[in-house]
């Protein structure tokens, strides 16, 4: 296959916005919180051009050897925009989600595209605290307190290990590259309601059994790779942003596919036209390809 543009589905959730309307995004919904860009996940599968679906097309070569070596494609990367705050919740490990709910687990890593004045993320305990404690705030309301606020801008970038409790706060457009799974243990929800008056699902108990109770130390990756920076990495995903400025040359050999996401600017990749908010498929074994115009990308890839 080519280098593919890819079109997500796009999901409505009650704290979502529009803004991404301003990133190319259309949707039949009321609001689009989030639009799923590279997605093999049968809940929201990306699609090319011609309608078909990626993960109809792409074979294991396209994903590469190191992708291939998993189960199934190992990588889901959406945007995010919260309009309001999202849910406090927590990902399991591979290790429990496997034994207990027949799916893998979540790390993610979040790219803070845009931001509202006094926006923010919770992310991680402040300190470290006990099972009870946790409980005790889950149920008065109060967990908020027990968490680390980082306000946040655009460009900044935050890695969330399966276990460690988190929330994305309202104002936020946000980038997310994450193991390719839909697995989340919702802790609290700010007592909202649904249009029919009924609270969202809260899985507290399995959260207890997930959840990382050390202090979190938030520390950002920010190594050299060739002409870029590599901003997140682990065994199911690896993350690099460049700043395009006229011409950048990058390649795709046999060991993985290259999603690269636009999330600032605009330009060419392959000769075909981009602009913010567009994820393009590079299949593994595909060669030299140029990015060109003025722009910020990051790159996937296994």
């Amino acid at each position: 296959m080519d280098i593919e543009k890819l079109f997500p589905e796009t999901k409505d959730f009650i704290w979502g916005g529009n803004k991404l309307k301003n990133y190319g995004k259309t949707s039949d919904k009321e609001r689009i919180a989030e639009s799923w860009e590279l997605s093999f996940h049968p809940a929201g599968p990306s699609r090319l051009e011609d309608g078909r679906l990626l993960c109809d097309v792409a074979t294991k070569a396209d994903w590469g050897e190191n992708a291939a070596k998993f189960p199934f494609f190992p990588v889901l990367i959406k945007f995010i925009d919260s309009k309001e705050n999202l849910s406090v919740q927590v990902h399991p490990s591979d290790e429990y989600a496997l034994k207990n709910e027949g799916q893998f687990g979540k790390t993610e890593m979040w790219y803070i595209v845009e931001a509202e004045e006094g926006a923010g993320i919770y992310l991680g305990f402040s300190r470290k605290v006990t099972k009870e404690e946790f409980g005790k705030a889950i149920e008065d309301g109060s967990v908020l307190d027990l968490l680390n606020f980082y306000p946040v801008k655009a460009g900044e970038h935050y890695f969330i290990a399966s276990g460690t409790v988190h929330a994305i706060g309202k104002g936020c457009v946000i980038a997310e590259i994450q193991q390719n799974s839909n697995l989340t243990y919702r802790v609290y929800d700010y007592g909202r309601k649904d249009a029919s008056g009924k609270g969202r699902e809260l899985h507290i108990d399995k959260a207890k059994k997930v959840t990382n109770f050390e202090k979190f130390v938030n520390a950002p990756l920010s190594e050299p790779r060739g002409e870029g920076v590599c901003i997140g990495r682990c065994e199911y995903f690896t993350v690099t942003q460049y700043d395009v400025n006229g011409e950048l040359r990058l390649s795709a050999d046999e060991k993985s596919f290259k999603a690269v996401t636009f999330v600032g600017g605009q330009g060419k990749i392959g000769g075909k036209a981009a602009r913010k908010g567009d994820t393009f498929f590079v299949p593994a074994n595909h060669g030299a390809f140029v990015v060109e115009g003025r722009a910020k990308i990051l790159v996937t890839e296994v």
